[in-house]
C-alpha cells in the first residue's frame, strides 16, 4: 500500500510524493516516487523526467502523512 507524504526539507519548499513503506527509525534515506511541489508543479532543481528520488532523512525537519480516501471509508448501519 502506498502512502502520500509531505516532506518538509531544511531551507527548501515541501515535497509531496508517494512511498511504498513509511520510514523506520533506523532509515537514513526515503525513496519518494512522483516528487512534486504541493501545487503539483515540477521541482525546479530536479530534471523533468525524474520519477523517483532518494532523500536523506537528515535533511527533513518533519514528515506529514496525508490520509488516503481508502482509509476514510465510513461504514454505518441503518435500522428500518
Amino acid at each position: 500500500m502506498t502512502h502520500t507524504l509531505i516532506l518538509h526539507i531544511v531551507n527548501e519548499d515541501p515535497i509531496v510524493g508517494e512511498v511504498d513503506d513509511l520510514p523506520g527509525t533506523t532509515d537514513t534515506l526515503i525513496q519518494v516516487n512522483n516528487p512534486r511541489r504541493r501545487d503539483g508543479k515540477d521541482i525546479h532543481y530536479l530534471d523533468s523526467s525524474v520519477v523517483s528520488i532518494l532523500m536523506p532523512v537528515s535533511r527533513t525537519t518533519f514528515i506529514e502523512i496525508v490520509p488516503s480516501e481508502i482509509e476514510e471509508e465510513i461504514i454505518s448501519f441503518v435500522k428500518d
